[in-house]
Protein backbone atom coordinates (compact mmCIF):
# COMPACT_ATOMS: atom_id res chain seq x y z
CA UNK A 1 0.00 0.00 0.00
CA UNK A 2 1.51 3.81 -1.17
CA UNK A 3 1.91 6.47 1.28
CA UNK A 4 -0.43 8.93 1.51
CA UNK A 5 -0.46 12.27 -0.51
CA UNK A 6 -1.09 15.63 1.07
CA UNK A 7 -4.27 16.24 2.57
CA UNK A 8 -6.74 17.99 -0.41
CA UNK A 9 -3.65 17.08 -2.95
CA UNK A 10 -4.76 13.98 -4.87
CA UNK A 11 -2.28 14.72 -7.09
CA UNK A 12 0.54 15.35 -5.45
CA UNK A 13 3.45 12.84 -5.01
CA UNK A 14 3.67 11.12 -1.56
CA UNK A 15 5.88 11.41 0.88
CA UNK A 16 9.18 9.66 0.65
CA UNK A 17 9.27 5.86 2.31
CA UNK A 18 11.91 5.35 5.16
CA UNK A 19 15.07 4.54 3.84
CA UNK A 20 14.61 6.54 0.24
CA UNK A 21 16.30 9.73 -0.34
CA UNK A 22 14.22 12.85 -1.50
CA UNK A 23 14.22 14.52 -4.93
CA UNK A 24 16.65 17.82 -4.52
CA UNK A 25 15.48 20.80 -3.75
CA UNK A 26 15.40 23.04 -6.86
CA UNK A 27 17.93 25.17 -7.48
CA UNK A 28 16.53 28.81 -8.56
CA UNK A 29 18.15 30.08 -11.59
CA UNK A 30 20.70 33.37 -12.11
CA UNK A 31 23.10 31.87 -9.39
CA UNK A 32 21.65 34.19 -6.59
CA UNK A 33 20.51 33.53 -4.16
CA UNK A 34 21.50 29.79 -4.56
CA UNK A 35 24.43 30.05 -5.54
CA UNK A 36 27.21 31.40 -3.06
CA UNK A 37 29.73 32.26 -5.39
CA UNK A 38 27.30 35.02 -7.16
CA UNK A 39 26.00 36.52 -3.98
CA UNK A 40 27.19 39.73 -3.14
CA UNK A 41 29.66 40.58 -0.27
CA UNK A 42 28.45 41.68 3.34
CA UNK A 43 26.97 44.73 3.46
CA UNK A 44 26.84 45.37 -0.25
CA UNK A 45 24.55 48.45 -1.29
CA UNK A 46 22.86 47.59 -4.81
CA UNK A 47 22.25 51.26 -5.75
CA UNK A 48 26.34 51.58 -5.95
CA UNK A 49 28.98 50.65 -8.08
CA UNK A 50 30.83 47.20 -7.43
CA UNK A 51 34.54 48.52 -6.41
CA UNK A 52 32.53 50.87 -3.75
CA UNK A 53 33.51 49.70 -0.30
CA UNK A 54 30.58 48.28 1.72
CA UNK A 55 27.90 50.19 3.38
CA UNK A 56 28.48 50.77 6.92
CA UNK A 57 26.08 52.32 9.35
CA UNK A 58 26.56 54.40 12.45
CA UNK A 59 26.75 52.93 15.71
CA UNK A 60 23.56 52.37 17.42
CA UNK A 61 20.56 50.39 18.82
CA UNK A 62 18.97 48.67 15.67
CA UNK A 63 15.97 46.20 15.61
CA UNK A 64 16.69 43.37 17.62
CA UNK A 65 15.13 40.80 19.71
CA UNK A 66 12.15 41.03 21.36
CA UNK A 67 10.70 40.56 24.72
CA UNK A 68 9.72 37.30 24.21
CA UNK A 69 13.37 36.20 23.66
CA UNK A 70 14.66 38.39 26.61
CA UNK A 71 15.58 41.76 25.11
CA UNK A 72 13.89 45.21 24.89
CA UNK A 73 11.33 46.33 22.53
CA UNK A 74 12.88 47.26 18.53
CA UNK A 75 16.70 47.75 20.52
CA UNK A 76 19.71 46.23 21.38
CA UNK A 77 23.04 46.75 22.89
CA UNK A 78 25.13 48.49 20.84
CA UNK A 79 28.89 47.06 20.60
CA UNK A 80 31.56 47.93 22.66
CA UNK A 81 33.50 51.06 22.01
CA UNK A 82 37.29 50.97 21.42
CA UNK A 83 38.94 51.63 24.13
CA UNK A 84 39.92 55.86 24.21
CA UNK A 85 37.31 57.12 21.54
CA UNK A 86 34.75 59.25 23.24
CA UNK A 87 31.08 58.29 23.03
CA UNK A 88 29.11 58.88 19.56
CA UNK A 89 32.47 58.85 17.69
CA UNK A 90 32.88 55.08 17.30
CA UNK A 91 32.05 55.29 13.64
CA UNK A 92 35.09 57.97 12.73
CA UNK A 93 37.35 55.13 13.44
CA UNK A 94 35.78 53.17 10.19
CA UNK A 95 36.46 56.23 7.83
CA UNK A 96 38.59 58.21 5.97
CA UNK A 97 36.85 61.03 4.62
CA UNK A 98 33.78 63.03 5.61
CA UNK A 99 31.33 65.45 3.43
CA UNK A 100 29.93 68.41 4.97
CA UNK A 101 27.32 70.22 3.48
CA UNK A 102 25.76 73.16 4.45
CA UNK A 103 22.07 73.84 4.59
CA UNK A 104 20.60 76.43 2.37
CA UNK A 105 18.80 79.15 4.42
CA UNK A 106 15.83 80.52 2.38
CA UNK A 107 15.45 83.94 4.77
CA UNK A 108 19.63 84.49 4.26
CA UNK A 109 19.38 83.87 0.86
CA UNK A 110 16.27 86.02 0.08
CA UNK A 111 17.08 89.37 2.01
CA UNK A 112 20.71 88.47 3.38
CA UNK A 113 19.56 88.59 6.97
CA UNK A 114 21.91 86.13 8.95
CA UNK A 115 20.74 83.05 10.33
CA UNK A 116 22.39 80.16 12.09
CA UNK A 117 24.20 78.05 10.15
CA UNK A 118 22.98 74.48 9.86
CA UNK A 119 25.36 71.40 8.32
CA UNK A 120 24.75 67.93 7.23
CA UNK A 121 27.95 65.34 7.72
CA UNK A 122 27.66 62.48 5.67
CA UNK A 123 30.16 59.29 4.40
CA UNK A 124 31.49 59.09 1.03
CA UNK A 125 28.69 57.35 0.35
CA UNK A 126 25.99 60.25 1.08
CA UNK A 127 24.67 58.99 4.08
CA UNK A 128 24.25 61.19 7.25
CA UNK A 129 26.37 60.44 10.28
CA UNK A 130 26.13 63.94 12.29
CA UNK A 131 24.54 66.96 11.51
CA UNK A 132 25.67 70.35 12.86
CA UNK A 133 23.94 73.71 14.04
CA UNK A 134 25.69 77.08 14.96
CA UNK A 135 23.53 78.43 18.46
CA UNK A 136 24.58 82.35 19.08
CA UNK A 137 22.27 85.36 18.91
CA UNK A 138 20.84 87.46 16.41
CA UNK A 139 22.30 90.30 17.14
CA UNK A 140 25.68 88.82 16.60
CA UNK A 141 25.16 87.15 13.63
CA UNK A 142 24.21 90.04 11.63
CA UNK A 143 26.35 92.01 13.81
CA UNK A 144 30.08 90.51 13.77
CA UNK A 145 29.06 88.73 10.16
CA UNK A 146 31.71 85.78 9.57
CA UNK A 147 34.01 87.29 12.54
CA UNK A 148 31.38 86.30 15.54
CA UNK A 149 32.03 84.09 18.23
CA UNK A 150 29.65 81.12 18.29
CA UNK A 151 29.04 77.47 19.99
CA UNK A 152 28.35 74.62 17.17
CA UNK A 153 26.76 71.29 18.23
CA UNK A 154 27.24 68.31 16.70
CA UNK A 155 24.46 65.80 16.84
CA UNK A 156 24.58 61.73 16.38
CA UNK A 157 21.24 60.22 14.05
CA UNK A 158 20.12 59.66 17.58
CA UNK A 159 20.14 62.93 18.18
CA UNK A 160 22.79 62.75 21.03
CA UNK A 161 25.21 65.62 20.87
CA UNK A 162 28.26 64.05 20.74
CA UNK A 163 30.67 67.08 19.87
CA UNK A 164 31.03 71.01 20.65
CA UNK A 165 32.58 73.80 18.71
CA UNK A 166 33.48 76.84 20.87
CA UNK A 167 34.99 79.42 18.90
CA UNK A 168 35.73 83.32 21.14
CA UNK A 169 35.46 86.02 18.96
CA UNK A 170 38.45 87.27 17.18
CA UNK A 171 39.42 90.03 14.94
CA UNK A 172 41.09 89.28 11.94
CA UNK A 173 44.32 91.31 10.34
CA UNK A 174 47.23 89.40 9.00
CA UNK A 175 49.27 92.15 10.50
CA UNK A 176 48.06 91.70 14.04
CA UNK A 177 49.17 88.31 15.32
CA UNK A 178 47.77 88.78 18.89
CA UNK A 179 44.02 88.66 17.08
CA UNK A 180 44.54 85.47 15.57
CA UNK A 181 41.43 82.80 15.09
CA UNK A 182 41.29 79.77 17.50
CA UNK A 183 38.65 77.59 18.14
CA UNK A 184 38.08 74.34 20.98
CA UNK A 185 36.77 71.18 19.84
CA UNK A 186 34.85 69.31 23.16
CA UNK A 187 33.56 65.69 22.61
CA UNK A 188 31.69 64.89 24.62
CA UNK A 189 30.39 68.25 25.21
CA UNK A 190 32.78 69.34 28.34
CA UNK A 191 35.84 67.42 27.51
CA UNK A 192 38.38 69.21 25.59
CA UNK A 193 40.13 67.07 22.98
CA UNK A 194 42.06 69.36 21.11
CA UNK A 195 42.18 72.96 19.44
CA UNK A 196 42.10 74.61 16.26
CA UNK A 197 44.60 77.48 16.32
CA UNK A 198 45.31 80.40 13.60
CA UNK A 199 49.28 80.41 12.83
CA UNK A 200 50.66 83.99 11.76
CA UNK A 201 51.65 84.36 8.40
CA UNK A 202 51.05 87.79 6.39
CA UNK A 203 50.22 85.72 2.79
CA UNK A 204 49.03 81.84 3.43
CA UNK A 205 46.44 80.81 6.09
CA UNK A 206 48.14 78.54 8.15
CA UNK A 207 46.48 76.28 11.76
CA UNK A 208 48.29 74.27 14.02
CA UNK A 209 45.84 71.07 15.28
CA UNK A 210 46.76 71.16 18.91
CA UNK A 211 45.90 67.94 21.52
CA UNK A 212 43.95 68.89 24.89
CA UNK A 213 47.20 70.13 26.51
CA UNK A 214 47.80 72.58 23.12
CA UNK A 215 50.60 70.12 21.88
CA UNK A 216 50.80 70.83 18.18
CA UNK A 217 49.95 67.16 16.42
CA UNK A 218 49.35 68.24 12.58
CA UNK A 219 49.66 71.36 10.79
CA UNK A 220 46.90 72.33 7.68
CA UNK A 221 48.05 75.12 5.14
CA UNK A 222 45.88 77.13 2.59
CA UNK A 223 46.89 79.06 -0.68
CA UNK A 224 47.48 82.44 -0.99
CA UNK A 225 44.12 83.17 -2.46
CA UNK A 226 41.25 81.34 -0.18
CA UNK A 227 39.07 81.92 -2.93
CA UNK A 228 37.53 79.20 -5.47
CA UNK A 229 36.65 80.47 -9.01
CA UNK A 230 35.05 78.31 -10.92
CA UNK A 231 36.95 75.40 -8.62
CA UNK A 232 37.89 73.58 -5.75
CA UNK A 233 40.37 75.16 -2.91
CA UNK A 234 42.29 72.95 -0.83
CA UNK A 235 44.03 72.97 2.46
CA UNK A 236 46.97 70.57 2.49
CA UNK A 237 47.27 68.43 6.13
CA UNK A 238 50.51 67.70 7.13
CA UNK A 239 52.44 66.33 9.77
CA UNK A 240 53.60 69.10 12.70
CA UNK A 241 56.66 69.55 10.82
CA UNK A 242 55.32 70.59 7.59
CA UNK A 243 56.25 67.64 5.41
CA UNK A 244 54.21 65.37 3.00
CA UNK A 245 50.60 65.63 2.47
CA UNK A 246 48.83 63.62 4.62
CA UNK A 247 44.91 64.61 4.09
CA UNK A 248 43.37 67.69 3.56
CA UNK A 249 40.54 69.80 3.93
CA UNK A 250 38.59 70.87 0.28
CA UNK A 251 36.10 73.81 0.02
CA UNK A 252 34.18 72.50 -3.07
CA UNK A 253 33.20 74.12 -6.31
CA UNK A 254 28.96 74.28 -5.84
CA UNK A 255 27.94 76.12 -9.17
CA UNK A 256 28.01 79.77 -10.39
CA UNK A 257 24.25 81.02 -8.72
CA UNK A 258 24.81 79.11 -5.51
CA UNK A 259 27.99 80.40 -4.87
CA UNK A 260 27.16 83.87 -5.81
CA UNK A 261 23.61 84.12 -4.12
CA UNK A 262 24.10 82.07 -0.84
CA UNK A 263 26.58 81.61 1.40
CA UNK A 264 26.13 77.87 1.40
CA UNK A 265 29.19 75.54 0.95
CA UNK A 266 30.58 71.85 0.30
CA UNK A 267 33.07 70.46 1.92
CA UNK A 268 35.40 67.50 2.26
CA UNK A 269 37.96 66.17 4.70
CA UNK A 270 40.23 63.52 3.96
CA UNK A 271 42.33 62.09 6.44
CA UNK A 272 44.75 58.87 7.63
CA UNK A 273 42.09 55.75 8.55
CA UNK A 274 44.31 54.88 11.42
CA UNK A 275 44.40 58.89 12.63
CA UNK A 276 43.57 59.09 15.89
CA UNK A 277 39.76 59.71 16.59
CA UNK A 278 40.29 62.96 18.17
CA UNK A 279 42.07 64.71 15.87
CA UNK A 280 39.38 63.62 12.94
CA UNK A 281 36.83 65.57 15.62
CA UNK A 282 38.99 68.60 15.79
CA UNK A 283 39.83 68.53 11.81
CA UNK A 284 36.15 68.53 11.70
CA UNK A 285 36.30 71.62 13.85
CA UNK A 286 38.49 73.40 11.36
CA UNK A 287 36.74 72.79 8.73
CA UNK A 288 33.71 74.84 10.29
CA UNK A 289 36.60 77.64 11.33
CA UNK A 290 37.76 78.15 7.81
CA UNK A 291 34.73 77.88 6.17
CA UNK A 292 33.59 80.65 8.52
CA UNK A 293 36.95 83.04 8.20
CA UNK A 294 36.87 82.22 4.54
CA UNK A 295 33.92 81.81 2.77
CA UNK A 296 31.16 82.97 4.77
CA UNK A 297 32.29 86.67 4.40
CA UNK A 298 32.48 86.18 0.38
CA UNK A 299 28.91 84.73 0.50
CA UNK A 300 27.98 87.94 2.69
CA UNK A 301 29.67 90.55 0.53
CA UNK A 302 27.95 88.54 -2.99
CA UNK A 303 24.98 88.90 -0.89
CA UNK A 304 25.27 92.49 -0.25
CA UNK A 305 25.91 93.56 -3.70
CA UNK A 306 23.15 90.78 -5.26
CA UNK A 307 20.81 93.30 -3.37
CA UNK A 308 21.98 96.88 -3.76
CA UNK A 309 22.55 96.68 -7.61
Amino acid sequence: MSAPGYPGSPNHPPYPQPGQSAPPYPVPAGGYPGDPSQAPPPGFNMGHHQDQPPVMYQPGPAPGPGPDYGGQPMGMSPAPAPVGVPPGLEYLTQIDQILIHQKVELLEAFIGFETNNQYEIKNSLGQKIYKAKEKNDCCTRNCCGSLRSFDMKIKDNMDREVIRLIRPFRCVSCWCPCCLQEMEVQAPPGTTVGFVKQDWHPFLPKFSIQGPDGQTMLKLEGPCFACNCCGDVNFELTSKDGGQSIGRISKQWSGLLKEVFTDTDNFGIQFPMDLDVKMKAVLMGACFLIDFMFFEKVGEANQRSSVFS
